[in-house]
């Protein structure tokens, strides 16, 4: 039995969740998701409550506490954006928005442009990158596309990292 699938999952104010020949949409002040849920798991939404319970075959309730928890971020996700940071490290290093491009500098001979999807936000002060969005996996999906440009090695630490990321650093060689 799946812990996450057992939850019951509550609808807050201002929000509609509609399920369709398995197609789930959410709707919310940030925005509208919709997912297809067809031959995973049952969705019922009941006086604003949601409940997940696993089609009648056994394959399909091994992805019962998964398709809960996809619910879940489509409904946080249209009530409050989900946001992650990058901050880049490195002398001479720099991010910018410029229209629908990311201009980075990373100290390669020539600037690092990245269009940005239409449903992302980002803003880039300094050395921290800031991407927002309703959508928890293209947030996900295009930082980590950005962190792939430049990681941070190992010795001095320059490159892309999440904010919340440690790199472990490296002692260099020792003069005999």
């Amino acid at each position: 039995m799946s812990r996450i699938g057992k939850k019951i999952i509550t609808i807050p104010e201002k929000t509609e969740v509609t399920v369709s020949n398995g197609v789930v949409s959410v709707k919310g002040p940030k925005g509208t998701l919709t997912r297809d849920f067809r031959a995973n798991v049952d969705v019922k939404v009941e006086n604003g409550i949601v409940t997940v319970s696993p089609s009648k075959k056994a394959e399909h309730a091994v992805l019962w506490g998964t398709c809960a928890a996809h619910l879940q971020n489509m409904i946080k996700g249209v009530t409050e954006s989900f946001q992650k940071k990058l901050i880049l490290e490195g002398i001479g290093y720099k991010s910018e928005v410029k229209g629908n491009d990311l201009v980075l500098q990373l100290g390669f001979s020539h600037p690092v442009k990245v269009g940005i999807p239409s449903d992302l936000k980002v803003t880039a002060e300094k050395n921290i990158m800031t991407i927002s969005g309703n959508d928890t996996e293209r947030v996900g999906q295009f930082t980590a596309r950005i962190r792939d440009l430049k990681k941070p090695e190992p010795y001095k630490g320059k490159g892309i990292r999440y904010d919340n990321e440690v790199v472990k650093r490296k002692e260099g060689k020792k003069a005999a």
